[in-house]
């Protein structure tokens, strides 16, 4: 089994800090590495992989403000297109563009929808002759037929179980008005708890009027970006993780990387929430501010070890890659 997998660009695979898709995309594509699978990486040049990587990219757009990430993706695609004869199949990471080109692949190509920017983007989706896989049921789009739902999967030796844990809360991911990162500063606030908010500036205009008049640095601390290894400590040492998120949520990678160190999650209920939390038992979802601090207070009695145990069970990335290769192998063998 020859597989292209198609990598995002706007940051390296894996990346360093930020990028979900990116890491998402890694884990897959050294998942099935080490099963034997002949898989060629395309990302960016600077990315590691046991896998064959090819590039046209030298690095992630998202880090050079002199790079302009519709040409870069687009320069990314042509040379995966043109490399696509040589393997059994495609398997695209990277949103609607490849679509657009979906007649011109010579290999079946296999799409993980990792979250629609919008309804602007489905006609591109409709068209396209792909096989697409949802990251979860509630992201499904009633336009669309799918292969299968497959949640994500998370490397457990990069989190560490945290029996302990500890009294602050937590918020991992971009700050931006769609992950609540405000709302969570008030639930903070009412609970009596220290907050440490850990993410980038995805949204620079709200970060200045809502988020970082509230940062003191004492009680509410922003910490920026985290790698690997701080965020297992991050995670781990809190009492709970907050996500108040204020958009449908395809999955929510933070919220099961917070469960693998054994923190329960208190979410409001969007997207793929109820989905991936067990309710009472790796956490709460909730549909306001004051059924949120009520739940941070309830969370303390939530068994860590249950919870990293249920974590690792439901969103392992062995699970995870054992359910790509049953959808590469239905549809191959259905070719």
């Amino acid at each position: 089994m020859r597989i292209a997998m198609l990598a995002p660009v706007a940051w390296r695979t894996p990346p360093e800090h930020y990028g979900p898709w990116e890491r998402v995309t890694s884990l897959l594509t050294e998942g099935l590495v080490r099963r034997g699978v002949d898989v060629t990486l395309f990302a960016t040049g600077d990315s590691q992989t046991g896998a064959t990587l090819e590039s046209v990219v030298p690095h992630g757009y998202a880090e050079d403000d002199a790079m302009d990430g519709r040409v870069w993706e687009a320069l990314h695609v042509a040379h995966a297109l043109a490399r696509s004869h040589a393997f059994d199949l495609v398997h695209s990471h990277l949103d609607w563009l490849p679509l657009a080109f979906a007649g011109s692949w010579r290999a079946p190509l296999v799409t993980t929808v990792h979250g629609f920017s919008g309804p602007a983007i489905l006609p591109a989706y409709v068209a396209a002759r792909s096989s697409y896989v949802a990251i979860s049921d509630a992201d499904r789009s009633p336009l669309l037929d799918y292969v299968a739902t497959i949640h994500h999967g998370i490397d457990l030796a990069e989190l560490e179980l945290s029996e302990a844990g500890g009294e602050d809360l937590v918020v991992l991911g971009r700050i931006h008005p769609d992950k609540g990162t405000a709302e969570a500063i008030e639930i903070a606030q009412r609970a009596g708890r220290r907050l440490l908010i850990a993410g980038i500036v995805q949204d620079r205009e709200y970060f200045d009027a809502r988020v970082r008049p509230l940062v003191d640095g004492e009680r509410v601390v922003h910490l920026g970006s985290v790698g690997p290894a701080e965020r297992s400590r991050l995670l781990g040492s809190a009492a709970a993780l907050l996500h108040p998120i204020a958009f449908d949520e395809p999955f929510g990678l933070s919220v099961v990387e917070a469960m693998a160190c054994g923190t329960p999650v208190v979410a409001y209920r969007r997207g793929s929430m109820a989905e991936v939390i067990d309710e009472g038992v790796t956490g709460f979802v909730v549909d306001d501010r004051e059924q949120a601090v009520d739940a941070v207070r309830r969370a303390r009695a939530l068994d860590r070890r249950t919870i990293r145990a249920v974590a690792a069970r439901r969103f392992g990335v062995e699970r995870m890659v054992d359910d790509y290769l049953a959808v590469y192998e239905r549809l191959l063998g259905a070719g």
